[in-house]
């Protein structure tokens, strides 16, 4: 007998039980037989499970690829299922394509086929049972309680409810009804929106932007804080959200600098799930949004990233089409579920317009967001369409880096809301500037001399010598004889720390890295705006040059010169009936 084939023993517990999981091999298989060759018999039995009821994944890898082909029109047909899944270099996971032979070898009658896929979802329930009393099982050693049993319980329950109401057959189609009693009782209006600020749960967004504006490392670090339930954009912390990002756009190594920069790390990436270059289908096409839905519930993601999405279709960017399969193959399924989506997207040649391509590709969005450089790490984030108008339509950004030699430093690299520093400006009693105030609001004119500013602190019993009523007088004829000078139309322009012009570099050479993952940008300080000419003379006492704007005799109007002119003196000598202190 040692030709003969022995089953492998199965693993049991201490009752006696078996701990392999229920399903059942050859009806997977015989399934498989049939669907492989007639989408009639995919069809039959997708009314009786779906991929989650097959066991196998190497049986739920083929599935997959045969209901993409059915979804995008295309017969099936095992050459098609190979041909698909080596173009998504997965084709170890089917014993090098043997697997598809093998079974593709036996054509099952597509009327037998929904008879294996009843069996094949018999054992997905049995599967599922068992999962659930492993579940309560585990949560009576770890001490759980009688309410917690109770509502592992009732979640299992509802979940059994809801797939048999809404998994399969003609029950999904009608199971998108209103009813009107609970969708009137639910309030829509109590909007928690998501940490940030930006959007709501189940919204969809797109972030656009110039192609070195940093729209990819600001949406990474929005991303992994929300993951992780910490703070962003002054926003308080909220629960961690389950998040998906697929990105073709980035390479791993510039991904791993970032996040390090974050301050993230193996054990600090919180529902983080993140797919680089996944080979997923296009997301305009049928089997695109087949891909990315299988992708969603798998990771039970509740927010999806598209980065960037110009990547992960395939018809023309200024084909309105393109956009319009995109959200009927792939949006519009995420947003049935309340999924959450983020798109990037490069901003067209005339910045004015927004996003490069067709203008559909902000019909189905409730938000755009335009982020701009304004140099140095100044950012700003203006959201340009809205369809509800909930939140800031405005952010002012600082993008901070900090270098530890060559890298970036470990939680160095961060995006805070621009806040501007409000000096303490109440004068101290009794100073120059305290008197200057007082005086400003009891209405004595500017250009009052000693003798009537005098009089003004007497009446306002404020005690002042005469060497300060003439720094005082002074100080204020010099702003009353001041010319505003010329400000730019432009407001906040080259105001603030670091905010300085996107200049190309005198030498034209590229300029150096200034964040993580980003190659280039303005490094450096503002200019420093010329300074005024001095209206003093060259040293201490020294008279200064005639000008229009120097003080004369209010009553002569002859220049005033020597002390008359330095004490703050508004008349001439022979003019003044007050005697110099």
């Amino acid at each position: 007998m040692e030709n003969v084939r022995h089953f492998p023993h199965q693993q049991a517990d201490h009752d006696g039980l078996t701990m392999r999981a229920p399903h059942d091999a050859e009806a997977e298989a015989m399934v498989l037989c049939a669907v492989m060759h007639d989408a009639g018999a995919y069809q039959a039995c997708a009314e009786l499970l779906d991929r989650t009821d097959i066991y196998l994944p190497a049986h739920r890898l083929i599935w997959d690829t045969v209901a993409g082909l059915v979804a995008a029109g295309t017969p099936p047909h095992p050459a098609l299922v190979r041909a698909e899944i080596e173009r998504q270099g997965r084709l170890h996971e089917v014993q090098g394509g043997q697997l598809i032979y093998r079974l593709g070898a036996e054509i099952l009658p597509a009327s037998s086929a929904p008879h294996f896929a009843q069996q094949v979802a018999n054992k997905a329930r049995e599967r599922r049972f068992d999962e659930h009393a492993n579940a309560l099982k585990a949560a009576i050693a770890n001490g759980a309680d009688g309410s917690e049993l109770n509502a592992l319980v009732v979640a299992f329950q509802q979940d059994e409810t809801l797939r048999e109401s809404t998994g399969h057959g003609p029950a999904h189609l009608v199971s998108t009804l209103l009813d009107w009693n609970s969708f009137f009782a639910t309030d829509f209006g109590s909007i928690q929106l998501l940490l940030g600020k930006l959007m709501a749960p189940g919204q969809q967004i797109t972030l656009v932007g110039d192609g070195k504006a940093g729209k990819s490392l600001f949406l990474q670090e929005w991303m992994w804080r929300m993951a992780t339930g910490q703070s962003f954009l002054g926003d308080k912390p909220q629960e961690p959200v389950r998040i998906l990002y697929l990105d073709a756009e980035n390479g791993q190594e510039q991904v791993q600098e970032r996040f390090l920069s974050f301050g993230a790390g193996p054990r600090s990436m919180g529902e983080l799930r993140y797919a680089s270059f996944p080979p997923v289908r296009p997301l305009d096409t049928p089997g695109g949004g087949a891909d990315l839905m299988s992708m969603v519930k798998a990771t039970q993601a509740e927010l999806v990233v598209i980065d960037t999405v110009s990547r992960f279709i395939s018809g023309p960017e200024n084909d309105a089409d393109t956009w319009l399969s995109l959200y009927r193959h792939t949006l519009l399924p995420l947003k049935r579920d309340r999924i959450a989506s983020i798109r990037l997207d490069h901003r067209g040649k005339d910045s004015e317009r927004g996003a490069r391509g067709s203008s559909a590709k902000t019909q189905d969005v409730d938000h755009v967001w335009e982020l701009s450089a304004e140099g140095g790490g100044a950012l700003t984030l203006k959201r340009t369409h809205t369809r509800t108008g909930i939140g800031p339509d405005t952010f002012n950004l600082v993008r901070q880096a900090r270098r530890d030699g060559d890298n970036w430093a470990h939680g160095g690299t961060r995006h805070i809301v621009m806040e501007w520093d409000t000096p303490d400006v109440t004068p101290q009693p009794g100073s120059d500037a305290e008197i200057i105030a007082r005086l400003d609001k009891a209405g004595v004119p500017l250009e009052a001399g000693n003798r009537r500013v005098k009089e003004k602190l007497a009446e306002l019993k404020i005690p002042a010598g005469s060497d300060k009523v003439a720094r005082i007088v002074k100080a204020r004829q010099t702003r009353a004889a001041d010319v505003p000078p010329q400000r730019s139309p432009e407001p906040l322009q080259e105001t603030f720390p670091g905010n300085v012009p996107r200049n190309e570099s005198r030498d034209s050479k590229a300029p150096a890295q200034t964040f993580p993952g980003n190659t280039e940008g303005t490094p450096g300080t503002p200019p420093v705006p010329p300074s005024p000419p001095s209206r003093e003379g060259d040293g201490e006492g020294t008279p200064g040059t005639d000008t229009p704007h120097t003080p004369h005799c209010t009553v002569c109007n002859h220049p005033l010169h020597g002390y008359r002119l330095d004490r703050g003196y508004t008349t001439c000598l022979e003019h003044d009936d007050t005697p110099a202190a």
